[in-house]
């Protein structure tokens, strides 16, 4: 059997009762497209029945996949998952809460004929709760300022992405609200496009202040790799250097003193400034080192997965798709139509 054209890939944990719903929303969504398409739903070590309701939905229907985590590794290990995966030449991720409408998946596949290589949702009318709409909006001003990939909306699930890209996002961590800046880093041309959003109707969220800290600390590693993933010696270096010189000429210019005119150094609190600064732009300079010796063990090494699978269960004459090169630049929004 061929590839499909489209293949939508659901990460899900306990969502027993939004298993059917989503799955009778995306045939819905998909039935006049015509497209092939099938269906990827990522079992990310549920414990209540979202296995049993996948395996229902599995031996009725055609078109689904699903790949069982052995306990829970998170929506980031989920997604990884489903992007090594799926087989059709675009993915589509989408929430199995059905927050997100399905609904919306042909409008991104669309845009994607006009050469965008990453199409990203943007949830204008945003169903959630005042302190968390709050929070999303600081934090998608964040990433923008920090990334420089400006974006209304980095925590929307809902995506379309070329499968060729798919295959170069290396995801762990909380790195999936982080897609659209890692592409860019890669060079994907990204187009963010207004989509639909509904109250939670089943189940209950995932999401909590903890996992806010975790994002903000992935922010910092995001940074970090699309600037100096292969030069880390360039910030650790330049920042030790700095202090370096700051502190030698602070400690040059109290040694004149004290030899020239006898000045006491023993009250001076910037003699011990100025031997920190010594001490702290050597070890600034040693990390870089170090960070270089990493930077080549990590791309001469093999990847590490994020994830370990239980179960598989497919339809056909099934495979996970291979890993292939692409991708182009820039970011945009449109209206919704």
């Amino acid at each position: 059997m061929k590839n499909p054209d489209i293949s939508i890939v659901v990460p899900i944990f306990n969502e027993a009762e939004n298993v059917r719903p989503v799955y009778d929303a995306v045939k819905c969504a998909m039935a006049d497209t015509g497209y092939a398409w099938e269906l990827v739903f990522i079992d990310d070590g549920s414990t209540d029945g979202t296995y049993k309701a996948l395996e229902e939905i599995h031996s009725l229907r055609g078109r689904v996949h699903i790949v069982r985590f052995r306990r829970n590794f998170g929506q980031t290990a989920a997604m990884a998952a489903g992007l090594d995966h799926a087989r059709g030449e675009i993915i589509v991720t989408l929430d199995g809460d059905l927050q997100n409408d399905p609904l919306d998946i042909p409008l991104l596949i669309s845009k994607m004929a006009d050469g965008y290589d990453l199409v990203t949702g943007w949830r204008v009318n945003r169903q959630d709760s005042y302190s968390r709409c709050a929070v999303s909006r600081a934090a998608n001003w964040l990433i923008s300022l920090i990334t420089g990939v400006h974006l209304h909306d980095y925590g929307c699930t809902l995506k379309a992405v070329r499968r060729d890209l798919a295959k170069q996002l290396k995801l762990y961590g909380e790195m999936h609200r982080f897609i659209p800046a890692l592409a860019a880093n890669i060079g994907a041309k990204i187009l963010e496009v207004p989509v639909r959003h509904h109250p939670r109707k089943f189940g209950k969220s995932k999401y909590g202040f903890s996992r806010t800290i975790r994002v903000i600390l992935d922010l910092m590693t995001v940074k970090f790799l699309s600037g100096y993933l292969t030069r880390p010696g360039h910030i650790f270096g330049s920042l030790g250097i700095m202090a370096l010189t700051i502190g030698t000429i602070i400690t040059a210019w109290l040694g004149v003193q004290r030899l020239v005119g006898g000045t006491a150094l023993s009250d001076r609190p910037l003699l011990f400034l100025g031997i920190l600064l010594i001490i702290v732009g050597t070890q600034f300079i040693t990390m870089g080192l170090l960070g270089e010796m990493l930077s080549r063990i990590y791309h001469e090494g093999q990847d590490k997965p994020v994830y370990a699978i239980r179960d598989v269960l497919t339809y056909g004459n099934w495979e996970p798709s291979s890993i292939r090169d692409g991708a182009g630049a820039g970011t945009a929004s449109v209206p919704l139509g």
